[in-house]
């Protein structure tokens, strides 16, 4: 033992901490279930999916469901569909939000409050309300059966939430590094993309997530607004491929779903760092 270090005794966990971390525990396990269970309906065979005495694992592994997925002519076509959709939707979003959140903490005009307020009342608004109202004007501008129309009604949808969001991020950014910065010469767009872009990217990066994963497994927009050019469908369209009504094929539907899966598994890892950090620290007064 190192001289003059004493070992404090180890403190017992308190009751209330175990029932917390065993209920967090309960409801990982509830929420994980369905993921699980996907990915083991897209390996096993066909006549596992198909007993009547269903199994919570496979002792026969197959990639036969895959295998038909991948098969699939128009698969790889859905698959950029989709990344364009989201990815479009991703940029966009975070640059007009960026922008618009700036505006209405910086500056003070005119049914600025009322502005908010119709943000957030947007939130409040169900998709499946606005689904016919916006497929007679898309089909009136000429969008429908084309990547925009699927494109703009995700920005309408993500942008209320990404500014009220932002919104936060950038009323934490001192007045007084933006005074400091115009007496150190930098202009108004220097200090925007220079200075206050970097330290509300994280409120960048959760927006982010949210406009991706709305994008990304899209169906109402995808089936209501693509109707007779197959080509311009999205992934999620791929899952009516193996359902029929008489022999769905849940394998393949199981397959398709992983496969789905996979991307937005990616991206939430490349920025979680991103999106569990704050501004803590990130900004010096």
């Amino acid at each position: 033992m190192i001289p003059g270090f004493v070992r404090r005794p180890r403190l017992p966990r308190r009751p209330w901490r175990l029932a917390a971390e065993a209920s967090a525990l309960l409801i990982a396990v509830v929420v994980a279930f369905p993921l699980y269970w996907m990915v083991l309906g897209a390996f096993k065979p066909a006549g596992e999916i198909e007993s009547t005495e269903p199994r919570p694992w496979t002792l026969s592994p197959s990639l036969d469901s895959f295998r038909r997925v991948f098969g699939q002519q128009e698969f790889g076509r859905y698959f950029v569909n989709s990344l364009v959709v989201a990815g479009s939707v991703v940029v966009v979003s975070a640059l007009i939000a960026f922008l618009a959140a700036t505006a209405v903490t910086r500056f003070r005009f005119r049914f600025r409050t009322t502005l908010l307020i119709m943000f957030l009342v947007a939130q409040m608004v169900p998709v499946e309300a606005l689904t016919i109202p916006l497929f007679f004007l898309m089909r009136d501008f000429g969008r429908l059966n084309t990547l925009a129309s699927l494109i703009l009604p995700h920005l309408a949808f993500s942008l209320p939430f990404a500014i009220w969001m932002l919104r936060g991020f950038v009323k934490a950014v001192p007045e007084a590094l933006e005074e400091a910065a115009y007496i150190d010469g930098a202009s108004r767009t220097r200090f925007l993309w220079q200075i206050l872009f970097p330290l509300v990217f994280p409120g960048l990066v959760a927006t982010s997530v949210f406009s991706f994963i709305s994008a990304w497994n899209d169906f109402l927009f995808a089936k209501s607004f693509i109707i007779s050019d197959t080509s311009q469908s999205t992934l999620p369209m791929a899952l009516l491929v193996f359902y029929k009504p008489d022999e769905p094929d849940w394998g393949g539907v199981m397959a398709a779903s992983t496969v789905m899966t996979i991307p937005a598994l990616i991206f939430f890892v490349l920025v979680q760092r991103r999106l569990v950090s704050g501004l803590g620290g990130a900004v010096k007064d």
